[in-house]
């Protein structure tokens, strides 16, 4: 008998905690984007539904108390090698959010794998974006941290988070640990075209080759090398969309997981200050980034990746920017492609904010561009110090003295390429010589190690129909690899003219990104075999030395080889793709689309 009283007791501070329950979600103020979903007075039935199956993963009723609700955008895939640890980092982001008194919900995108995806990841860049831009709109979501890592995935996350533009943090995966081989460095990416071309001129064995594969590749993490994963994780940094330090720690290293706990913190403090990514990112972001690109001898693929993001956030960037931004930028990061070292290397002796800063002590960069921490760029990375001369160098001693992007036109790229000098070779900066021409990526293979082929080392390799409406998706086959008879001499560089892309982690005299590309008729289209091609960087000039009328006449009678596209995706992309210039998006995704949800309801 004397437990009644306390029984009683017991159930009616139960009864009043679910009064006081109640009542919390009947008057919580909506302050944020989420209580639309999970504690809206004018639609309680939605509210009612939203809440109750998120029950089920046994979400305790605090979770739903008007707390911002952080998106972890997750290109996690077994398929895409590169990203495999990015469920371990998603766990080291949740406990930063709940921390912070956030409710972090994890959720899947599309993944593109460079690796893995055939015909090329790059089709897929833009498809990925739409499923990350509807997933964060049509969801409950404040804010995002942008898992990210893969090549594809950093862009596509980029632009589809600038489209909605809520509060957003990007967290990278980070670079493999350095690849050893018989006693010396290998990088993914840039070992495999040099060991390729050592395996084709006879120089190594097969099984030489396999044993170099299994020792590239020894942990978790992209490209090690300053191949466009870890480029593109530079330029988040760069534009201030991470945390300092974000670009360079290696995968497997205890402080990448430490960084993605304070970028889960973050994110929640970014939504109580209404940060959203148009407050962060401008065109002297942009700016800035094209000379950090320059100085750490980036990838040519972040021009076309960037002129997409800038798309998507409606700021004007063009291959005129680079011109003017990446003039005199020399290279400092000696990694390969273009140096010695490796992003572990780089991470040791100080990573991206000391690049930032040297730029600074330069005055070439915009020290009060934002970052998602709050502070500016110059107060991010004053304090960054060197501890390799070596892997980074200073100004007065830089691995090349005009490194970055070299923008290239003329008659045969009225709208522009581009080239790497950092990763060409000086004798062949001005050439001229003569074509040899393919007309598809097929036709290359087939002719290019036939003994009877008419080139030799003073030649001019020239593909077509490789660019975004072409292969399409505009793989990375603009790096050619060389024909047998040149290898055989010695030979491991010649001038390469595309409408196609090459991989970051390639190198030598590549021309890419010829727009208008040839699918459409652009005047690559007219170059024939023996015609003498002009090129000279340093002028910024490549011409086909043929009078217009000729030109003119060739476009006429010019019939694209392209693969016949039947429906799906692809033949959306084919219709709708942009030139290279242009970034290569889908002419309807430019711009921003906002996070408002225009209808809804249950």
């Amino acid at each position: 008998m004397l437990l009644l009283p306390v029984l009683k007791t017991i159930n009616l501070k139960f009864d009043f905690l679910l009064l006081l329950d109640k009542t919390f979600f009947m008057n919580k103020k909506n302050k944020y984007r989420s209580s639309n979903w999970y504690n809206s007075k004018s639609h309680r039935r939605d509210t009612f539904i939203h809440r109750g199956w998120m029950r089920n993963q046994g979400h305790p009723n605090h979770l739903f108390d008007g707390r911002p609700v952080i998106g972890i955008c997750n290109t996690w895939s077994e398929l895409t090698p590169c990203n495999g640890h990015f469920r371990e980092i998603a766990e080291s982001v949740k406990k930063g959010v709940y921390e912070a008194g956030g409710f972090p919900l994890e959720f899947p995108v599309f993944s593109a794998s460079e690796s893995n995806l055939r015909p090329t990841a790059m089709l897929f860049r833009n498809l990925a974006s739409m499923d990350v831009e509807e997933a964060i709109r049509g969801n409950p979501i404040d804010g995002v941290v942008l898992l990210m890592g893969c090549d594809k995935t950093t862009p596509s996350l980029m632009m589809g988070a600038a489209s909605v533009d809520l509060p957003t943090i990007g967290v990278s995966g980070g670079p493999m640990l350095n690849g050893h081989h018989q006693g010396e460095a290998i990088g993914s990416g840039t070992g495999v075209w040099k060991l390729d071309a050592d395996l084709n001129a006879g120089i190594i064995s097969e099984e030489d080759f396999i044993n170099a594969e299994i020792s590239m590749s020894r942990s978790k993490g992209n490209c090690m090398t300053m191949g466009t994963a870890s480029t593109m994780g530079s330029m988040v940094e760069a534009l201030g969309m991470s945390l300092p330090g974000n670009a360079a720690i290696p995968a497997v290293d205890s402080r990448r997981y430490a960084l993605a706990h304070m970028s889960g913190k973050r994110i929640v403090e970014m939504v109580k200050e209404d940060i959203t990514m148009s407050k962060i990112v401008t065109k002297k972001s942009f700016e800035n980034a094209i000379k950090v690109n320059g100085a750490i001898g980036g990838s040519t693929n972040a021009v076309i990746h960037l002129a997409a993001i800038a798309g998507r956030m409606e700021i004007d960037l063009d291959l005129d920017d680079w011109d003017k931004c990446g003039d005199g930028i020399p290279t400092l990061v000696n990694l390969q492609p273009s140096g010695k070292y490796l992003m572990e290397d780089f991470y040791y002796a100080g990573g991206v904010p000391v690049v930032i800063k040297r730029l600074m002590e330069k005055k070439l960069l915009d020290e009060n561009s934002m970052t998602v921490n709050g502070k500016t760029i110059a107060e991010n990375n004053i304090n960054a110090k060197c501890w390799n001369n070596d892997v980074i160098k200073e100004f007065e001693n830089p691995l090349k003295k005009n490194g970055g992007i070299k923008i290239l036109r003329g008659n045969i790229a009225p709208n522009g390429a581009i080239i790497k000098p950092s990763a060409a070779s000086p004798e062949l900066m001005k050439h001229t010589g003569k074509a040899v021409v393919f007309e598809s990526v097929e036709e290359f293979h087939e002719k290019i190690d036939d003994p009877n082929l008419d080139v030799d080392e003073n030649s001019i390799l020239v593909l077509k129909n490789c660019g975004p409406k072409g292969y399409p998706g505009m793989a990375e086959v603009g790096n050619m690899r060389l024909p047998q008879k040149v290898l055989k001499k010695g030979v491991r560089d010649m001038i390469r003219i595309s409408d196609a892309r090459m991989s970051g982690t390639a190198y030598g005299t590549v021309i890419l990104h010829t727009a208008p590309e040839a699918a459409v008729k652009g005047p690559l289209a007219a170059v024939q075999n023996g015609d003498e091609i002009e090129v000279d960087v340093d002028q910024g000039t490549m011409n086909l030395k043929v009078n217009d009328e000729t030109i003119k006449n060739r476009l006429e009678n010019y019939s694209p080889v392209v693969p016949e596209i039947t429906g799906g995706y692809q033949k959306m992309y084919v219709e709708h793709v942009m030139q290279a210039d242009k970034g290569a998006d889908l002419d309807f995704l430019i711009g921003k689309r906002g996070a408002e949800v225009k209808r809804h309801s249950h």
